[in-house]
């Protein structure tokens, strides 16, 4: 009995002196461990900067489109606005709105609108994907860290973890003392691959849901300023 508690009390001993730090757990651990926590280090700081420029740039496209539509719809002329946008349109609503007008402008005076009206739908409608296209940059990047950070976290642990038992066989000795590193840096791992897939999961999702209203803003645009336009060559029509 005495001898059982003079065992706990050294062996306790012994593991209260392992430095369970995060850089003494990153120092200790392998070169495949030190790998995985880099990688998954790296993602989540690249995750964070996708989210906060993703975050500042829609909050900048939602304030100029709705400054862009409070000039279309104040009753100004749309060749006015067009000359004064030029071709440095400032925000997608304005490209999609610049297409447009140079397309109309294409047309001679004395020409057939025929498909007009059809070619204006195109070409915006292929501005507009040009647009989101480059808003929706990195996106995917947010996505493969969220399905896969714990993944590669599970790695790291499995690794660890084959590693302790190891260090049990090699030193034939089943105490906390040989264990218990390993087993950490084993669970760190697993810990920092739930730190970049969360954020990750949850600012794609919820970024996602923001590009769609905002395409969606677009596309309502572009169809009232087609439906605009199809008026005006009707009026150019009938009075021709």
């Amino acid at each position: 009995m005495e001898n059982n508690v003079i065992d706990a009390v050294s062996l306790g001993g012994s593991v209260a002196n392992v430095d369970f730090s995060i850089w003494a757990l990153f120092i200790k651990a392998d070169i495949i461990v030190k790998a995985v926590i880099v990688l998954l280090l790296v993602a989540s700081l690249w995750c964070w900067a996708i989210i906060f420029d993703k975050w500042m740039g829609l909050r900048r496209l939602n304030a100029g489109a709705t400054e862009f539509e409070g000039v279309f719809w104040s009753g100004g002329s749309l060749d006015q606005l067009y000359d004064r946008i030029g071709s440095q349109p400032r925000d997608p609503m304005s490209s999609v709105f610049v297409a447009a007008m140079k397309e109309w402008r294409r047309v001679p005076a004395s020409g057939s609108m025929g498909s007009l009206s059809q070619r204006i739908e195109r070409v915006m409608q292929i501005t507009l994907g040009r647009e989101m296209g480059l808003i929706e940059k990195n996106m995917t990047f947010l996505a493969t860290t969220g399905s896969t950070a714990p993944f590669i976290g599970l790695f790291g642990t499995v690794w660890g973890i084959m590693n302790s038992f190891q260090a049990i066989a090699i030193s034939k000795n089943t105490s906390l003392a040989v264990v218990a590193p390993g087993i950490a840096e084993a669970l760190f791992a697993t810990a920092l691959g739930l730190l970049a897939a969360i954020p990750a999961v949850v600012a794609y999702n919820k970024l996602s849901k923001d590009l769609d209203r905002y395409e969606s803003r677009l596309d309502s645009f572009a169809g009232e300023l087609a439906a605009y336009l199809s008026r005006e060559m009707d009026g150019g029509d009938s009075e021709d």
